[in-house]
């Protein structure tokens, strides 16, 4: 067992640490940490970590990994993390270099030790996510119970530990930006080691999860916005590295970036990101968070130029700013939101930011102005507004002195009585406000008192302090109902707050992670949502469903939930102008004789209108679906092919226990009053007990009468079949 944990390598490594500052020359700096790694090797006993239990779960792994019997012969640095943490996000980079530059055949493994701060966190799946999002390549162990976090005494995150090739223990580093040092002391690890002749050059079996994901139209988007006028959506597509402007309908009208991650400005086809994040859109320009690139982009929608306005492309340690914005290092912004300086002349002269990895919020001056409790200032500066930069949940009416715990979502209510920011604060699982009048933090709901104590979350119902949430990553406000929304994001809800009362109840989700389009919002569910906006006439709401790698749309007049379709232009798109192609139509698959015509009552539609077909299809008992078959539905309209224009005419069916979302959105101008649509199903089902495989196929035909006002709700329409014998 460790002697100590952690503790039994105080002593010597504090003395190493101190003779490295002395040293002047990296020969110097090497020769002491060989030095003290001959000490560390000759000790009369090592300092053991102890193996890691066989009942553990592994990610990106083909099974799990022994310590002392997989691992002997090599290097492995122990990243204790969890993945809500900023500092553990921006080590992450220098881990990527590291097994970048080393190998496990040069004798070096990186495992993740996930160490859960938040209850959501200790779940497979959304660790599954996580590894997913931040692109991690390692092996990671889910350390649920913290047991290997014990039992080595670790105490903050990140922590890393590299050990020796026996499972002993040499060095610890503690907290972000050690990234000299942890190259330093792997790089001579491996050196001495492999004099001594005790590195093993075998691979180990990594497996990774990203290998088996399916293609999706998004991938984990992080947050979503509307334009003033309702017309046009903006996606942070985060997994992809890219933005999306879409019509309300998920037509694609802008693909900026992506799929890779990147940092280049220029035009669309050649801009690249790095998992951006807020967004923020008036008439045609987008302002983008840009977060592992650490900068601020600006999109031109007319000239298809993207732009750099602030941040050098590094993580900046400033937390004071002043500089312009492009010579301004910044550090994670996680969300933007426009707004109006104290002095300016012009609307929306303000950007504000999100600033998660300094834990603050800044301000990048579009126009001169001046901010509460400030100067004036002039365009393009880029500067702290609020925050210490000290991670705390501390309100305080002097806005530098106030603290926050990663800010991760901004709202702005500029009408009165509010002349504030909304900042989701996700580390105190807080909602706070910043008055615009005088820079004074409060709080809103959540947390507690004691603004050091950053482990006060929930999942309850209730006023002010009462309430609780865990670890929320967005807010937007209502203008027409006087409300704020949040994205509860760990308790996989959307939460309604009433400023005036303090009051905080849940408005969507159940409290699980799943995806279920439901029938109301509470039946609803979602993953860990990041962020959410409200359109200007109250009507829509649309959700970024992170992890379900959806945009959801509720409809906070009827209460109807339902999925945003991504529509591929150069997939599904038809010219209005254009006939349907009749090779789409005959490359659609025939449905077997034998397959039921189901006829559906007459639904009543309008121009414009979109309809969401649900289907549910029921596999007869004991029967699988062949999943490699191409199990599909799609859309025809014999008589009306009008129908058809610019819509997708089919799609997968992936899983047959869950319902498969069909959308489809009438022309604006019909060319009758009456029409009839019919939606296919084509399915390929395997009887567990033989190896005969059959087709079977469903016919839906749905009559529509079209009236002559345009209408722009949406209608949801089940589709339910069984097949009931093999």
């Amino acid at each position: 067992m460790a002697a100590g944990g952690l503790a039994g390598l105080l002593p010597a490594q504090t003395q190493l640490e101190y003779a490295l500052l002395d040293a002047d020359t990296p020969q110097e700096k090497e020769n002491l940490v060989y030095q003290y790694l001959k000490k560390m090797d000759s000790r009369e006993r090592d300092l053991t970590v102890p193996e890691l239990g066989g009942d553990l779960q592994w990610l990106n792994t083909e099974g799990p990994i022994s310590l002392h019997k997989d691992l002997c012969g090599k290097v492995v640095v122990l990243d204790f993390f969890t993945y809500c943490c900023i500092n553990c996000l921006h080590l992450l980079p220098d881990l990527h270099a590291l097994e970048h530059q080393y190998s496990d055949k040069d004798g070096l493994i990186i495992v993740g030790v996930h160490s859960a701060k938040f209850p959501n966190e200790k779940v497979l799946d959304n660790i599954k996510s996580a590894i997913l999002r931040y692109n991690i390549v390692h092996p990671v162990v889910n350390d649920a119970d913290a047991t290997l976090w014990h039992e080595l005494e670790v105490s903050c995150w990140p922590t890393l530990i590299i050990l020796g090739p026996r499972g002993n223990m040499l060095f610890s580093l503690v907290g972000e930006g050690h990234r000299e040092k942890l190259f330093l002391f792997t790089s001579i690890t491996l050196k001495f080691y492999k004099e001594r002749g005790q590195i093993k050059d075998n691979s180990i079996g990594i497996k990774l999860y990203r290998d088996s994901l399916p293609p999706s139209p998004l991938l984990f988007p992080g947050k979503v916005t509307v334009d003033n006028s309702g017309e046009r959506l903006v996606i942070a597509d985060t997994g992809h590295h890219r933005i999306l402007v879409t019509q309300k309908n998920g037509q694609i009208l802008h693909t900026i970036g992506g799929p890779n991650s990147g940092r280049r400005d220029g035009r669309f086809s050649e801009a690249a990101f790095n998992s951006p994040q807020g967004i923020a859109i008036k008439n045609n320009v987008i302002y983008v968070a840009d977060t592992e690139n650490h900068l601020i982009r600006k999109i031109d929608l007319e000239l298809e130029m993207v732009t750099t306005v602030a941040g050098i492309g590094i993580q900046g340690v400033d937390k004071e700013g002043g500089a312009k914005g492009e010579e301004q290092p910044i550090s994670s912004p996680w969300d933007v939101v426009f707004g109006n300086s104290i002095s300016g002349t012009q609307e929306d002269d303000i950007l504000w930011i999100a600033m998660a990895g300094t834990h603050q919020v800044w301000a990048l001056m579009l126009q001169g102005g001046r901010l509460p409790k400030g100067s004036d200032l002039k365009k393009g500066v880029c500067l702290r507004f609020a925050g210490s930069g000290n991670e705390e949940n501390r309100n305080n009416a002097y806005p530098h002195k106030a603290g926050f715990a990663q800010p991760s979502g901004l709202s702005l209510a500029s009408e009165e009585p509010w002349n504030c920011l909304f900042v989701a604060d996700s580390e105190s699982s807080t909602v706070r406000t910043i008055s615009l009048k005088d820079g004074a933090v409060k709080h809103l709901v959540g947390g507690e008192r004691d603004p050091l104590n950053l482990f006060a979350f929930g999942d309850v119902d209730g006023a002010g302090i009462n309430a609780k949430l865990q670890h929320p990553l967005g807010v937007t406000w209502d203008k027409k109902r006087k409300l704020l929304y949040v994205a509860d994001s760990y308790n996989h809800k959307i939460k309604v707050v009433d400023p005036k009362m303090k009051n905080c109840a849940t408005l969507a989700g159940t409290g699980e992670a799943s995806n279920v389009i439901g029938s109301n919002f509470t039946q609803s569910t979602f993953n860990e949502p990041g962020g959410l906006c409200v359109e200007e006439n109250g009507r829509l709401m649309y959700v970024a469903d992170t992890n379900n790698h959806q945009i959801k749309v509720l409809d906070l007049d009827t209460k109807i939930l339902s999925m945003l379709p991504i529509l591929n232009p150069e997939a599904c798109d038809v010219p209005d102008n254009l006939p349907v192609q009749k090779d789409k139509i005959t490359s659609l698959p025939k449905l077997p004789k034998s397959a039921p015509n189901v006829q559906l009552p007459s639904l009543s539609v309008a121009p414009g209108q979109t309809i969401q077909f649900l289907l549910k299809l029921t596999l007869p008992p004991d029967s699988k679906l062949n999943e490699e078959a191409p199990n599909s539905w799609f859309i025809t309209a014999e008589e009306n092919t009008w129908l058809l224009q610019g819509q997708c005419l089919s799609g997968e069916i992936k899983n047959v226990f869950c319902q498969t979302i069909i959308p489809f959105q009438l022309p604006r101008s019909c060319l009758s009053t009456e029409a009839i649509l019919a939606v296919k199903a084509c399915l390929y089902y395997c009887s567990k007990g033989s190896s005969a495989c059959m087709m079977k196929g469903v016919s839906f035909s749905q009559p529509l009468q079209i009236a002559s006002t345009n209408q722009d709700s949406l209608t949801q329409v089940e589709l339910i079949h069984a097949f009931l014998t093999n």
